[in-house]
């Protein structure tokens, strides 16, 4: 939390339930994940990330809202575009950095790259570069949870895409019956890659898990207190083991599928992303309603942004001059070696 969280000017209190500084910690949330994504695109167009990423700018509201509701022991999976989900659920920035640029001092020893990263640690079970994937993992760690009767919930992050797989329709299916503490996180960003979602999915969206029984909410994807608090109320229910609910949180990625998408013409209008950045946008609707309800002075936010930022500045400092694994360790860390290693 930074010094900025007690630079508000005396105004309205906050009403009953309201924690402003609880608040003011969300939108730090969101600056950091925004201001990693942006490092994540400046270190890849410089030539010093290998590889593709997948940019989480635009859906900060979702991964900040929902993990706000978790403990640290509770879990979660994430997804191709899962930065944002690591850094919500604790991740520190250096680590992550260390594990884009493939040096030993990442989440996974610089193995697993950027759609790999997993830290147990806090809670962080894995993101999956296969769509849906994650979804058996999720799940199975649900069942654990009950079984161990440890009051665990999982959250299972996963964008409109991967209700084109049969593995979440079997996963939840299963949820529904033993009723396991699992949240189902559909991140609905309008496009599939490079299709909006109408002209891949059939029918509503949140009437699908419907079909088993499942408690379903949709919501605000772009207004994190609407997620926190809609996340809260079902995290908990699954707690007091109530069994899974899906939450649909309706959001839009700023930038491409991943950052070598840049021409976005052929598949979505300037108009379209302009409207998202400047009437949707998550950091500001948070903004100017704690400037509004709490009278929060513009200079914390601008505090917030550059203490963010020179946190992202030092950890890819940090990653650059990190060295890389030793040669040797190629096959630590694998599930099999070939007889003849």
């Amino acid at each position: 939390m930074t010094d900025a969280m007690d630079k508000r000017a005396a105004g309205n209190p906050p009403a009953p339930g309201m924690d402003v500084e609880l608040y003011l910690g969300m939108y730090e949330q969101m600056a950091k994940i925004r201001a990693f994504e942006n490092k994540v695109n400046e270190l890849y167009t410089s030539a010093k990330m290998p590889g593709l990423s997948h940019l989480y700018i635009g859906e900060e509201a979702v991964a900040v809202g929902v993990c706000s509701a978790l403990t640290r022991e509770d879990y979660i999976t994430s997804t191709h575009r899962g930065h944002g989900h690591c850094l919500a659920k604790g991740a520190q920035v250096d680590r992550m950095f260390a594990e884009l640029l493939g040096k030993k001092a990442g989440y996974c020893a610089g193995k697993g790259g950027s759609m790999h990263i997993a830290d147990p640690q806090s809670g962080n079970l894995g993101a999956n570069a296969i769509v849906g994937g994650s979804a058996a993992i999720a799940t199975g760690a649900a069942l654990a949870a009950k079984k161990l009767g440890n009051g665990r919930v999982v959250v299972c992050f996963f964008g409109e895409g991967a209700l084109g797989q049969g593995l979440l329709y079997e996963a939840m299916n299963m949820a529904q019956l033993w009723k396991l503490p699992i949240l189902y996180v559909c991140e609905n960003n309008q496009y599939n890659e490079y299709t909006h979602f109408r002209e891949t999915a059939a029918g509503e969206l949140a009437d699908r898990p419907k079909a088993f029984g499942i408690h379903t909410e949709t919501v605000d994807g772009q207004d994190v207190r609407l997620v926190y608090e809609t996340a809260q109320r079902l995290v908990e229910r699954a707690r007091r083991g109530e069994g899974p609910a899906f939450l649909l949180c309706e959001t839009y990625r700023y930038h491409g599928h991943h950052v070598g998408d840049i021409d976005r013409s052929y598949y979505r209008s300037k108009e379209e992303e302009r409207y998202w950045q400047e009437q949707r946008d998550p950091l500001k609707t948070l903004a100017d309603w704690l400037s509004g309800a709490f009278q929060v002075h513009r200079s914390a936010f601008e505090q917030i942004e550059n203490s963010v930022r020179a946190e992202v500045e030092a950890g890819a400092e940090f990653a650059i001059q990190a060295p890389f694994p030793d040669l040797s360790e190629v096959t630590e860390h694998v599930y099999a070696e070939s007889p003849d290693a």
